[in-house]
């Protein structure tokens, strides 16, 4: 049974990025500093030859696919926006710290989530339901390699929920631009629910024939 890869990759940098918002379905786009940075890193790195490219509604995500992968064709993925941080929308850490709800939300849990946002829980199943879909649409297709342009509590969310090896949260920090290879086996995913993790992404020219 053929193996697919997948090529989760974190949008550019925004204004709000810059200023330590949390930024959820707030459609900001990249700044100046953001398009220099993914420009100098494809001058600087490689990113996996793909056949598709998948990616967030929001426009941070698809701005990101379109200089990262300039002629290929984009697919919007629902699924894969940010998760919705509801009341906490827009602010910085600094502003929410003597908010009650934010220092529960801080302490974790699947079920715990912001004042009208979304629960980590509510995330993972729309992720997982978005990665089914991918892997559908990637058989159908007879296609072997996808990126996906998302956000880095996506990518945070699904290599902890579904991805092997395990890795340790502080492994999965996200660079803008940057992001991490999978490889998806349509039999372990099904039996499972699992992946495998490959490595990060993007590469140096010599690391170029890895994925």
């Amino acid at each position: 049974m053929k193996n697919y890869h997948i090529s989760l990759i974190r949008h550019g940098r925004t204004d709000a990025n810059d200023r330590g918002q949390y930024i959820g379905t707030t459609d900001y786009p990249l700044n100046d500093r953001g398009r220099n940075e993914l420009y100098d890193k494809l001058d600087r790195f490689v990113y996996p030859k793909v056949e598709l490219v998948y990616s967030s509604p929001l426009q941070r995500c698809t701005e990101t696919a379109e200089i990262l992968f300039p002629h290929k064709e984009m697919k919007i993925a629902e699924d894969f926006r940010e998760l919705h941080f509801g009341q906490f929308e827009g602010k910085t850490a600094s502003e929410l710290l003597q908010n009650e709800d934010y220092r529960t939300w801080l302490k974790g849990g699947m079920d715990v989530k912001p004042p009208e946002g979304e629960s980590v829980a509510e995330l993972s199943v729309r992720t997982y339901q978005g990665l089914y879909k991918i892997l559908l649409e990637m058989m159908q297709e007879d296609l072997q390699h996808a990126a996906l342009v998302t956000h880095a509590g996506v990518i945070s969310n699904i290599l902890t929920c579904f991805g092997l090896p395990k890795l340790d949260p502080k492994q999965i920090q996200t660079a803008p631009g940057e992001g991490f290879e999978i490889q998806i086996n349509p039999q372990m995913w099904q039996q499972a629910q699992a992946f495998e993790i490959l490595g990060v992404i993007p590469f140096l020219p010599e690391e170029s024939e890895t994925f």
